[in-house]
């Protein structure tokens, strides 16, 4: 038998990820890319009306609050993304609203100052205006950050060895809302899990007319599927008499948003009345905003392997915070009780579908300013129950997770710096944070309980987001272990043609502004 040569059992590293059928800036034709664009609409909506769900009943607020919230965070998703596919990054990602907001706008829901209050729809109106300037003050963190090129300059410090685990637990550190929500339903949650990957992985050959019709659509299909499975079931009664949260859980007639819907609603700056201002909320806040800009950091790195571009330039990366900064700004404006990040099952999703273009995603955008106006439909499609979507996500932050460790492809692997490296800090990165959901669970509070509460929900915010964490310890490592004898094993020389924009021609083709914007915002 002949000895194996090298090049056999080995791959060359590769800037761009292959196997693609659209990248960033090719388009599919007009009717593919539509039915595209309300695919990663319908995939936009787990999160943003989990999220109003969960807050608004607990500021007091009923049904009809509930419905305004989930349209007005929908319609400033739209206008995010299309402001961030156009002028931010230019990777095709959705600019949804961000689990990272949540610790201190608990915080706020749950100030003395408030809870007093004994009508329920003030108490409402006066948290959500609590919550507006708190978000309003600490967006100026990323607007700063980001169109000051600060963070072009913090930036310089992330290696491959670095970023790796940032990326891989954007993916990964969102377990907790794959199959531990998918189990609580097993009944739709399972079958749509499996169902998903059928379609999406084993039957990706199919074609209809030869349209790879089953590949590109496998998650709309079973969702049709599953929703309508679980439409029968709640039909035939059969939640009639389980617990609460189970219906709650399983049934597609739970959610309300359908009867308390208007049909026509558009959403405006301060309809909730004028904001209120809090020191030790907008601080508080500010965690979150830094959380988001760091989640966002390893997002966008993912999309663009994803969307088979080249990693994005400190600079490009920098513009995109800046606009994800007036993202968070426009939250706070129009009240959507979350702020702004990139929504990671959404980048899953272009790699599921194998479709990266950005023009996808601008439609995308266009569908999610449109329902969000014409209320009644909106409703329709937001009533399907969040174990669904969990399914779904299973396959997708997983997909995600795994670009990030893709990033070692240029890193030596054979070196034990960049073993512990990689080890400690993913390691780390789930364990720090599950411990302190875990006490908080148990305790009600964070482990930071101190008198200061601004100072608690600073350091927890900042300390259960897994992205955060391995991001501290990664690059805090890379950079003062062995740093000056490894850059090779760091993947550095492949890593440098990216540190600037001219760096690499094709960094033109993918992230130049459009309307010939680039006169007066020259790229460094």
């Amino acid at each position: 038998m002949d000895p194996v040569k090298p090049e056999e059992i080995s791959h060359p590293p590769m800037d761009q990820l292959q196997g693609l059928e659209y990248c960033i800036d090719s388009n599919p034709p007009w009717g593919e890319a539509i039915a595209l664009g309300f695919e990663h609409y319908i995939l936009s909506l787990g999160t943003a009306v989990m999220i109003p769900s969960f807050l608004v009943p607990m500021m007091g607020g009923d049904d009809g609050d509930k419905v305004r919230v989930v349209q007005t965070l929908l319609f400033i998703q739209g206008v995010n993304t299309l402001l961030q596919t156009l002028f931010g990054t230019r990777l095709p990602t959705v600019i949804g609203g961000s689990y990272a907001f949540m610790v201190p706008i608990i915080s706020i829901i749950h100030d003395s100052s408030l809870t007093r209050i004994e009508d329920p729809q003030l108490r409402f109106l006066s948290t959500m205006r609590a919550v507006q300037g708190a978000v309003i003050v600490a967006s100026s963190v990323q607007i700063i950050l980001g169109f000051s090129q600060m963070w072009a300059i913090c930036s310089r410090f992330f290696s491959p060895v670095g970023m790796v685990p940032v990326i891989a637990l954007t993916g990964f550190g969102l377990f907790n809302r794959g199959f531990p929500v998918v189990g609580t339903c097993v009944e739709i949650g399972i079958p749509m899990l499996i169902l998903f990957v059928l379609f999406s992985q084993y039957l990706k050959s199919f074609q209809f007319r030869q349209f790879p019709v089953v590949e590109r659509f496998a998650m709309i299909i079973a969702l049709i599927i599953v929703w309508a499975y679980a439409h029968l079931l709640t039909a035939s009664g059969a939640y009639k008499h389980r617990p609460h949260q189970t219906q709650v859980n399983c049934r597609t007639d739970m959610s309300n948003l359908i009867s308390s819907a208007p049909w026509i609603k558009i959403p405006y700056p301060l309809q909730w009345g004028a904001p209120s201002f809090d020191a030790g909320h907008a601080f508080a806040m500010m965690a979150a905003v830094l959380v988001s800009l760091i989640e966002s950091t390893g997002a966008f790195k993912a999309a663009a392997r994803l969307a088979s571009a080249t990693p994005p330039p400190p600079h490009v990366l920098s513009r995109g915070i800046g606009w994800q900064g007036i993202g968070i700004l426009l939250n706070g404006l129009f009240g959507t009780l979350s702020g702004s990040s990139v929504s990671v099952e959404n980048v899953g999703l272009l790699g599921s579908t194998r479709v990266g273009s950005r023009r996808v995603i601008q439609i995308s955008a266009g569908f999610m300013i449109f329902f969000s106006i014409l209320g009644k439909f909106g409703a329709l499609f937001a009533s399907i129950p969040f174990t669904i979507f969990a399914a779904v996500y299973c396959v997708l932050f997983g997909l995600v997770a795994s670009v990030g460790l893709s990033f070692l492809q240029f890193t030596n692997m054979n070196s034990l710096r960049n073993l512990f490296i990689t080890g400690v800090s993913l390691f780390l990165g789930l364990s720090i944070p599950e411990y302190f959901r875990d006490f908080s669970m148990k305790a009600l509070h964070g482990p930071a309980h101190t008198n200061a509460g601004w100072f608690n929900d600073f350091l927890n915010t900042i300390f259960s987001s897994s992205p955060m964490v391995a991001l501290m310890i990664a690059v805090f490592l890379d950079n003062t272990l062995d740093y000056k004898d490894s850059a090779k094993d760091r993947g550095l020389p492949w890593w440098a043609k990216f540190r600037t924009f001219k760096g690499d021609s094709r960094n033109e083709e993918f992230y130049t502004l459009p309307f010939n914007l680039n006169r007066f915002f020259p790229p460094s």
